[in-house]
């Protein structure tokens, strides 16, 4: 526990020290946000704050973590958990580039994205399935038994790894919400992976290789609050909520407590949600929208919530439900 918390205070504060140095070189690269045309009214204003912030907690929570992992077993479940963070993130980074380049809100087209993250998803499901601590079942949260999956577990868990990835993208829609609802997800998986030693021991270096990792991403996304929370200083770009979103779903794929995602990151998955509804009912009824905007912290921001409030709702929802979550590992 006392590697963990160190690891998360060196992920902090590298954090805290990488901002000042990084924010106004993005400045003097004029990687500045474009924002979406038919974007909130309201979001106008952030045209040209910095972008692709996300690099200032993915290396600080990269270095953190090889720093504090130990054994030969860090090149375990913990290289799996970074390869996935890092895989999604270069794509991040390169769709920031190209709308950086180019001065436009869209980057790579859809199926650019996709198509890569579907070949990253596939190979670490392969590399998860033929782990031979890892295999083909899921532990299904809170019943104390496991799902086997056999021949479907690589589609499976590559839809979730996809799914996570762009829903943690969707979800980075206001000032700090990504960041701080992560934050929370990260605290929780570093604590359950803690409280699985206990039942096992055979496996206890990975799991705390793992608990570190998560402890880093925790540490360097609160410095990254400093910069990031409401009014932004800085955003983070599809480098940083991808990223986030391979980390997660990378920790939860080594740990095999993928379906433990809706609760932890039920705001990314109604994030998720909000946007398949809305598009959707937008084709069946030739127009008609079920929301204001999607996703759905746009439909309470439009309907007269302050974006700060907003941020502050869906915080105490995840942190509840994170609270939910840790319940199902404690005796």
């Amino acid at each position: 526990m006392q590697r963990l918390i160190l690891t998360t205070i060196a992920a902090f504060v590298m954090a805290i020290a990488f901002g000042p140095v990084v924010i106004p070189w993005l400045k003097r690269m004029k990687f500045g946000q474009t924002i979406y045309d038919l974007g909130p009214e309201s979001h106008k204003k952030k045209q040209g704050i910095p972008t692709m912030g996300g690099i200032i907690f993915a290396l600080p929570a990269l270095l953190a973590a090889l720093a504090f992992s130990r054994g030969e077993e860090r090149w375990n479940f913990l290289l799996i958990a970074i390869a996935s963070a890092v895989a999604f993130g270069l794509i991040g980074f390169v769709d920031d580039f190209i709308k950086i380049r180019r001065k436009r809100s869209l980057g790579l087209t859809p199926k650019q994205k996709l198509l890569p993250q579907i070949a990253i998803a596939v190979a670490l499901s392969v590399w998860a399935y033929r782990h031979p601590l890892i295999g083909s079942s899921l532990v299904v949260p809170f019943f104390g038994v496991e799902w086997e999956l056999g021949w479907a577990y690589v589609p499976v868990m590559t839809f979730i790894l996809v799914g996570t990835v762009n829903s943690a993208n969707l979800l980075d829609g206001l000032d700090g919400l990504l960041g701080g609802c992560s934050l929370f997800g990260f605290i929780a998986m570093s604590l359950i992976c803690v409280l699985l030693v206990a039942t096992n021991p055979a496996n206890t270096d990975n799991l705390l290789n793992t608990a570190i990792f998560s402890g880093a991403m925790a540490g360097a996304l609160l410095g990254f609050l400093r910069f990031n929370a409401h009014p932004a200083g800085v955003f983070m770009g599809d480098v940083g909520s991808f990223f986030i979103g391979g980390a997660l779903s990378g920790v939860c794929l080594v740990t095999r407590l993928s379906l433990l995602l809706p609760v932890i990151a039920f705001a990314m998955v109604v994030s998720s949600l909000s946007d398949i509804i809305q598009v959707g009912y937008f084709k069946l009824t030739h127009g008609k929208r079920v929301f204001r905007m999607a996703p759905l912290h746009h439909h309470f921001e439009l309907g007269g919530m302050p974006e700060a409030r907003v941020v502050t709702m869906y915080y105490i929802v995840t942190v509840l439900l994170c609270l939910l979550a840790l319940l199902g590992f404690t005796a």
